[in-house]
């Protein structure tokens, strides 16, 4: 008579359920492709892994900011239309095996963006990566409603000028309203991202203060990016100003506002008229 067999138990490995982010704006130049890149970067220094999806059909920006444009073969649009698996459209970065790329196409419209093909990689790329990045063109077109469409948080990137905050006013409104989250009557985590901040120019009422952009828009703030020269000079090295200057201001504030994406609670503080001094703005806790 056989003796049975003894029973292994397999481990069981719990499924990833990444996290999808848009990076977003109403105005345009207000640094979006670079915080994504600079977010991202972050994230997989700190053990996460990401993935940064460009929306911005026809333009392409975010493969240079990353100093990929050499390496793309096949683009989203590729693999919307089948004509690409989404394995050969990723683009792993050198200097981060955690972080990987999925880039845009320059010789397609938006129109080539469909909402069935967006959900289909949204829900394999959530399965494949703790943080699924989303790269939103500027303004309120299909390229823009289609990145935030999947999204669980929200960051807002905006300049301390009038433009700047009313036209983020009004993507807040399609955020609570276009998205899937939204429409199934959940909440959609929105923080603020305010880039280009001089204090200096904010006393001489030369832009707008931190408060009062707060008090408009009345979102969490994530962090506060400082004007600098630095993340002019990593983006036209092909590199997110966390690599390409990690000891610059400018790197610090982004590698914060990542710890603070993770739940992490981070002093967000900003710099006063003489250099090195600084002073602490903020304590606060992601929701």
């Amino acid at each position: 008579m056989k003796k049975p067999r003894p029973k292994h138990s397999k481990a069981k490995t719990k499924p990833r359920q990444g996290r999808v982010l848009v990076v977003t704006s109403g105005k345009g130049g207000v640094g979006k492709t670079t915080s994504t890149a600079a977010l991202g970067a972050a994230l997989a220094q700190d053990g996460q892994k990401v993935v940064l999806v460009d929306f911005d059909v026809g333009l392409r920006n975010l493969d240079l900011v990353m100093g990929a444009e050499r390496r793309v073969v096949f683009d989203l649009i590729n693999v919307i239309k089948g004509e690409a698996k989404l394995a050969q459209a990723l683009i792993r970065d050198k200097r981060l095996e955690n972080l990987y790329l999925l880039p845009a196409s320059q010789s397609r419209d938006k129109d080539s963006l469909t909402e069935d093909g967006v959900a289909r990689i949204m829900a394999e790329l959530r399965a494949l990566f703790d943080w699924v990045i989303c790269d939103s063109p500027a303004g309120i077109e299909k390229g823009a409603t289609l990145a935030m469409r999947h999204a669980d948080v929200a960051v807002v990137v905006v300049n301390p000028e009038v433009s700047s905050i009313r036209d983020a006013d009004r993507i807040i409104g399609m955020l609570d309203a276009k998205t899937a989250r939204a429409e199934t009557g959940q909440r959609i985590e929105k923080q603020l991202l305010l880039t280009r901040y001089d204090p200096v120019q904010a006393r001489r009422g030369e832009i707008m203060t931190v408060e009062t952009v707060l008090e408009i828009l009345s979102l969490p703030l994530l962090g506060i990016i400082p004007e600098s020269g630095d993340v002019l000079r990593s983006s036209n090295v092909g590199a997110p100003v966390t690599l390409g200057h990690p000891g610059g201001a400018p790197a610090q504030a982004y590698r914060d506002a990542a710890r603070r994406l993770k739940g992490g609670a981070v002093e967000i503080i900003t710099r006063k008229d003489k250099p090195g001094l600084w002073h602490r703005l903020f304590t606060r806790r992601a929701a």
